[in-house]
C-alpha cells in the first residue's frame, strides 16, 4: 500500500522525490519522508504526518540536498500514524531504509536486537530490519551482503530500499512479495514501488521477480537471485505518459475516471474483436486449445474486483451453460478447494499486485487447474507475470482510490471472457456476431449513460443527511448492486449493503422505514416482475425508493418513488456496465456534498500489497 521511491545521480535528488511521492498519493497513506545522502555522504532525514505538501513545506524549513536519497509514503501496520513512526528508519544514524510490507517475525528480531543493545525508536516492524542490516554491516562492511543476510531472516512480504554513508554512491532493494520497479536514465538510476513515480524522469524499467536483490548504482544495476547469482533482466519501455496522473479540468480524479469511461472501454475492445469476431489471440498464446478444454471457471478477487467476477459468473453460466463461481482471494488462499476437471483459475485485479489474489494465483498454479487467467490493468505487475493466459484491461493509470473505469473495463474482459467460452462449447444458440455487437456499442452507451449526471447531482441532496442506505439488484445486477453500495461507502462514509431484492423479506426489510434511502437497478429481463413486488415491500414500509429503470421499464415515479429512466436500453450482456455509471455518479455527488476527501478516502489505499 505504502510508496518508495529512490534516486542515485549527480545532481540534487529531492525535487524527484517529493515528485515521485506526488504521483504515488492514490496509493493511500497517512505520513511521508525523505532521507538523503549529501556530497559527503552524511545522513540527513524529514519525516511528517499527512500530505505530502506538509512535508514539503518541511523541507522548505529544513532543506536536504544531495546525489541520492529515499523516501515514502506510508499506510500504518504497525504502529500509529506519527512522526517517530513514519518512515524513512535509521540506525545509529548512518544507514536509512523505506520499507513496504509486513514483517511476520519482527517481535523475535526486536528481542534480539534489544538484547544487543539496540534502542528502538519507533513502534513498526521497518526499525527491526534497519537495526538489523546494521549489526549485519558491521561484520560483512557490504552493504548489498548486510541487506542479503538481513533478508535472509526475514518472514513475510517486503520491498526494502536501503542507502548508508558506508556506500554513499548506491541503493539496494529487495523484493519478497511487494513490488519494486528500478528506472534507469542517462548517468542516474531511480528505484520506486510503482512505475507511475517515475515517469517525469524515465519510460525504461527492468522489474525484480521474488527474491531478487539488486545493487543500483549511477552508471550500473545489477541484480542478483536469492541464491546470489547475477540476473540479466530484460528492459521493458512502459507505454504510459507521464501525465496520465493529471487531473485536467476534473476536479478530482474519480471524477476524471468515470467520465473516461467510454474511452478506457474502447481502448478494453480495441484490436481484440474484428467484423462483430472476437479475436481469441486477446488472452495469449495457447488460449484456443485452453478454451476448448474449460468445462468450468473458478473466480478469487477482492473488493471492486470481487463483484466484476460475480457479475461473470451469471453471465458465463446463462450464455455458456458450465459451472462458474468465485471466492473472496482472502478465502480462497486459507481453504482447500475442490478442483474440478478442466477448471479454469481466474484472477482479477486492477493493478496486478494484491497480496490475497497474488497469493491466490501462485496456490492455483500448483493446484491442478487446466490454466490460469489474470485479468489486470497492469501490465508489469507480478500477476501478469506469473499467469499462464492474460487480459489486459488497458483501463490507464487509475488514481482514485475508489474504482471506476478499472471496473467497467473488467466488466469488458469478462464480457469478451463469456463470448469465448461460449463459441468455444458451441452453445446451440449463442449468436456470437450479437454478443460482440453488444460489448462493441458499451462506449457509445456509457457515453449516453453520464448524460445522468446533472440530474443524479440532483438527488445526492437527498442522500447528504442519511446514515444508512439499501441497493437492490436481481441477477448479475445484484452484483452491481453490491458495488454501488461499495462506492457509497467508500467515498462518503454513509453505512450501505445490497441484496439480492428478494432477500428483504429474509430480514433487510426490518431496517426500511423513511430515512433508508433504497436505491435498485432494473433492467428489463424476466426478474423484472419480481423486482417489481419487491419495491412494492419497500414502499409498503415508508421507504424512499430511488430506481434506476431501463427506458422500456414500467414504473412510474410517485410519492416515495422516483424512477430515473437510463437513456439507452441494454442487453444482459451490457446492463452491468450501462447500470454501474449511475451508481458511481451517484457516490461521487454524495461524497462531493458532504465535503469527504474523494480520491484518497481515510483508511483506504489504492495497491492493497499486504494481507
Amino acid at each position: 500500500m505504502c510508496g518508495i521511491v529512490g534516486v542515485v545521480a549527480e545532481r540534487n535528488v529531492v525535487p524527484i522525490l517529493l515528485e515521485g511521492l506526488r504521483r504515488l498519493e492514490y496509493r493511500g497513506y497517512d505520513s511521508a519522508g525523505v532521507a538523503v545522502l549529501d556530497a559527503a555522504g552524511k545522513l540527513g532525514r524529514v519525516r511528517s504526518v499527512g500530505k505530502v505538501q506538509t512535508l514539503a513545506d518541511a523541507l522548505d524549513r529544513e532543506p536536504l540536498v544531495g546525489p541520492t536519497g529515499i523516501a515514502h509514503t506510508r499506510w500504518a501496520t504497525h504502529g500509529e500514524p506519527s512522526t517517530r513512526n513514519a518512515h524513512p528508519h535509521v540506525s545509529a544514524d548512518r544507514i536509512a531504509i523505506v520499507h513496504n510490507g509486513i514483517i511476520e517475525n519482527h517481535e523475535a528480531l526486536r528481542g534480539e536486537l534489544t538484547g544487543l543493545g539496540y534502542v528502538f525508536q519507533s513502534d513498526t516492524d521497518t526499525e527491526v530490519v534497519v537495526h538489523r542490516i546494521h549489526h549485519h554491516l558491521g561484520a560483512t562492511r557490504d552493504l548489498v551482503a548486510a541487506v542479503r543476510k538481513t533478508v535472509a531472516e526475514l518472514q513475510g512480504a517486503f520491498a526494502l530500499a536501503v542507502i548508508a554513508e558506508a556506500d554513499p554512491g548506491c541503493i539496494v532493494v529487495a523484493r519478497q512479495g511487494c513490488p519494486v520497479v528500478i528506472g534507469l536514465g542517462i548517468g542516474e538510476n531511480f528505484v520506486a514501488s510503482d512505475v507511475i513515480a517515475l515517469l517525469p524522469v524515465t519510460r525504461r524499467f527492468q522489474f525484480l521477480d521474488e527474491g531478487e536483490i539488486a545493487e543500483v548504482r549511477r552508471r550500473s544495476v545489477t541484480i542478483r537471485d536469492a541464491a546470489g547469482q547475477v540476473v540479466h533482466r530484460a528492459i521493458r519501455e512502459s507505454e504510459l505518459s507521464a501525465d496520465a496522473v493529471e487531473r485536467g479540468p476534473y476536479r478530482h480524479f474519480m471524477q476524471k475516471e468515470i467520465h473516461e469511461q467510454p474511452r478506457a472501454i474502447a481502448q478494453t475492445l480495441e484490436g481484440r474483436i474484428a467484423a462483430h469476431h472476437l479475436l481469441e489471440a486477446a488472452f495469449g498464446p495457447g488460449a484456443s486449445a485452453v478454451l476448448d478444454r474449460v468445462r468450468a471457471v473458478h473466480f478469487a478477487a477482492c473488493g471492486t474486483s470481487y463483484h466484476a467476477g460475480l457479475a461473470a459468473c451469471y453471465l458465463i453460466e446463462h450464455y455458456c451453460r458450465i459451472p462458474a463461481r468465485i471466492e473472496y482471494a482472502s478465502e480462497y488462499r486459507y481453504r482447500n478447494p475442490v478442483v474440478t476437471p478442466d477448471t479454469l483459475f481466474v484472477a482479477i485485479s486492477q493493478s496486478g499486485e494484491t497480496a490475497d489474489t497474488l497469493a491466490a494465483l501462485r496456490i492455483a498454479r500448483q493446484s491442478g487447474y487446466l490454466s490460469t487467467l489474470t485479468i489486470c490493468n497492469v501490465p508489469e505487475s507480478s500477476m501478469v507475470r506469473e499467469s499462464q493466459l492474460v487480459m489486459l484491461t488497458r483501463a490507464g493509470t487509475e488514481i482514485g482510490v475508489a474504482s471506476t473505469k478499472a471496473f467497467t473495463t473488467q466488466l469488458t474482459a469478462l464480457g469478451m471472457l463469456t463470448i469465448a467460452l461460449a463459441k468455444h462449447r458451441r452453445v446451440p444458440g449463442f449468436d456470437e456476431a450479437a454478443r460482440v455487437g453488444e460489448i462493441e456499442h458499451l462506449p457509445t452507451l456509457v457515453e449516453k449513460t453520464l448524460a445522468l449526471d446533472p440530474l443524479i447531482r440532483q438527488i445526492a441532496e437527498r442522500f447528504v443527511d442519511k446514515h444508512h442506505a439499501l441497493f437492490l439488484g436481481r441477477g448479475a445486477l445484484h452484483a452491481i448492486a453490491m458495488e454501488g453500495a461499495l462506492k457509497l461507502k467508500e467515498i462518503s462514509y454513509i453505512h450501505a449493503e445490497a441484496y439480492a431484492a428478494a432477500e428483504l423479506k429474509h430480514g433487510p426489510l426490518a431496517l426500511v422505514d423513511e430515512d433508508m434511502p433504497v436505491v435498485a437497478v432494473a433492467p428489463n429481463n424476466d426478474l423484472l416482475e419480481k423486482l417489481k413486488s419487491n419495491l412494492q415491500e419497500v414502499r409498503a414500509r415508508g421507504g424512499e425508493l430511488y430506481v434506476f429503470a431501463d427506458p422500456a421499464v414500467d414504473i412510474e415515479s410517485a410519492d416515495g418513488l422516483r424512477v430515473i429512466e437510463m437513456p439507452v436500453a441494454s442487453s444482459a450482456m451490457q446492463a452491468p456496465v450501462a447500470f454501474t455509471v449511475p451508481l458511481q455518479l451517484l457516490a461521487y455527488h454524495v461524497a462531493i456534498l458532504k465535503g469527504t476527501d474523494v480520491d484518497q478516502p481515510r483508511n483506504l489505499a489504492k495497491s492493497v500489497t499486504v494481507e
